[in-house]
């Protein structure tokens, strides 16, 4: 097998699986739960922004999974799957890192096969390369982990609220 294949084979397994995660947040296909399932996921994660916030997910990891596997402008697709990846890793971070304790490894994976995909470029079996778009230079995948990165944590710190704290016990009064 020779390294382009390699590329598509990695290019459609990890977009292909963005993408359906993305599916699965707003329709009830591939498992999903609908977008009000989406909605209540997003809710108990602590984000605000309803229906809203699961459509901008689900279309943000949708688009960015296909264009990955399609390998389509690389760059700008590994940094939308590094950015639906990073606020996954931030929900998931309190819980370490193992995913069988819900920890934070498999968008950690996911971020680091998008950046290696900047890095490498998509390979000639891609939409890039069929398009006659030059091979992508070592710095758009810098940029690709930056904006991606910067990008995911703007959503945390902009839709993500800290649960409020528990109200004070009410002690009975004392009696004299």
């Amino acid at each position: 097998m020779d390294t382009d294949t390699g590329l598509l084979l990695l290019r459609l397994l990890t977009g292909l699986l963005i993408a359906a995660h993305g599916v699965q947040k707003v329709s009830f296909l591939l498992g999903g739960s609908g977008l009000a399932g989406g909605t209540e996921e997003f809710r108990h994660d602590g984000f605000r922004g309803g229906a809203l916030t699961a459509l901008a997910a689900g279309a943000g990891q949708i688009g960015s999974g296909l264009m990955l596997a399609a390998g389509a402008l690389t760059p700008l697709a590994a940094a939308g799957a590094i950015g639906v990846m990073t606020v996954a890793l931030t929900v998931k971070w309190p819980n370490g890192l193992w995913v069988q304790h819900d920890g934070y490894e498999y968008p950690l994976v996911l971020i680091g096969i998008a950046t290696t995909l900047a890095l490498t470029g998509p390979g000639r079996l891609s939409a890039d390369h069929a398009l006659g778009l030059p091979h992508w230079p070592a710095w758009s995948a810098a940029a690709a982990l930056a904006l991606g990165t910067a990008g995911g944590l703007a959503v945390r710190a902009l839709l993500h609220h800290p649960p409020a704290p528990a109200p004070p016990s009410q002690a009975p009064p004392r009696s004299p």
